[in-house]
Formats: structure tokens, sequence, C-alpha cells
């Protein structure tokens, strides 16, 4: 009589039925290997096991890869929707102060950021009643103002878009908000021969919203759409 203990009549049917099975289960198949190392010995190198070690190593990068490049694609996409919503939101209001106004409310909530402001560089103050209806989302600086808030004060020209995180914001442009913003979105605006420039800033309470290692891509799409609705407004 045999010692050696025997499958089961129904279990080795089934494998026997569906071998594919036992192949494609990863658990089952890593104790059938160990299995065979313990009964080869200690002195047995087993190269096979060695090279399907290393083959299953690359396969678990390779899923990973694929699941990264997955996932960047789909966030890329969905920022591009969230994008193209905002724009068409900024689109369809018939007066400059609605415009104004949905740019603070629904496009932000659109992009998803927890403050908008239009800073425009003015050599007039800003004492109007019209601009103080509108003191949420436009703040009225003095010329070279956006230049220097970009760089820092530093001698360089600004990029299109500036993306960094804040310990403190500034009160200037988002004035209460400024206590509890963390990061932000600078998109310098030009909007055309004889005109100063104009900055939007968007300002987010998460620090990692806006960082300097992300693409800029959308938001300088963003950037010449909405330059090109300022020029109509203020022609």
């Amino acid at each position: 009589m045999s010692s050696s203990p025997k499958l089961e009549n129904a279990l080795r049917e089934v494998i026997i039925a569906k071998p594919d099975t036992v192949l494609d289960d990863k658990d089952l198949m890593h104790a059938l290997v160990a299995a065979n190392e313990r009964a080869m010995g200690g002195n047995v190198v087993d190269l096979r096991g060695i090279a399907m070690e290393r083959l299953e190593a690359r396969l678990d990068r390779l899923e990973d890869t694929h699941r990264s490049v997955i996932a960047a694609a789909y966030e890329n996409l969905a920022g591009t929707n969230q994008v193209h919503r905002a724009i068409l939101r900024m689109m369809d209001p018939t007066d400059f102060e609605t415009f104004l106004k949905d740019l603070g409310g629904e496009v932000a909530e659109i992009l998803r950021v927890d403050a908008i402001t239009l800073v425009l560089e003015s050599v007039q103050n800003d004492n109007d009643p019209a601009i103080q209806r509108l003191g949420d989302v436009l703040s009225i600086a003095e010329p070279g103002f956006i230049e220097s808030y970009l760089t820092n004060g530093r001698n360089s020209s600004a990029r299109q878009v500036t993306l960094r995180q804040l310990q403190s914001a500034s009160t200037q442009i988002y004035g209460p908000r400024a206590d509890w913003i963390r990061s932000e979105a600078c998109l310098k605006l030009d909007f055309g021969n004889g005109r100063l420039p104009g900055m939007l800033a968007m300002g987010a309470e998460d620090p990692h919203q806006f960082t300097p290692q992300q693409g800029t891509d959308l938001l300088s799409f963003f950037a010449g759409v909405f330059e090109r609705s300022m020029r109509h407004w203020l022609s």
C-alpha cells in the first residue's frame, strides 16, 4: 500500500477536466513550484524556477505601468472635459458684470477651485461702485504688480502659467479667503497692444492641487480663450 497522499477523485477529475484553471491561478502555481523545489532538495538549483520568478516580476512591473498610464490618461481626459465645460459656461453671459460673477461662481465650481480672482492693472483707483460690487472676483492693482507678483520680485520674465504652493496667500488678490489658500495657478493675460496686462489667479485650499511639477497645457489653453473673451468685453 502506497504511503503517498492521493488526491480525492472529485478534485482530480476537476483538475484533469480544466487544467487551465490551475495554470491561471498564480498562488496555486507558486505552491506547486515551491513543492517541486522542496522535493528536489537544497543542493539543486532550479534555473527554470528562477527564470519564472524574474518573468513574474517583470510582468508585475508592466501591469503597474499599464495601470499608471491608464490612470494618467483618464485624469487628462477628465481635466480636458472640465476646461471645456468651464469655457462653454464662460461664453454664456451677455454682459460683463455677469461674466465676472460667473467666473467666481459656476466657472470656479466646474474647475474645482476654491477661489478665482481677475487682477487688472490700472492707473486709476478701485473706488468705482461697479468694481466695489465685484470685489470678490476682481482686484485692481498698480502697473507692474502682476510681473512682480509672478516672479516674486526677481529680475526675470514671468511664464504664462505659474503653478505654486503657498505658505501665505496675498490678501490683495484673495481678500479674506487668503487665510486658507495654500496653492494657486496664475494665468498671465495679454489684452493686446496699448493695454496693461491682467492675471487670472485660481486659489485652492489643497496645497497639492497646484504644484510646479504639473503640466500647464490645459491652463494655457484656458488662458488663451479667456484673453479673447476679455478683448471682446474691453473693445
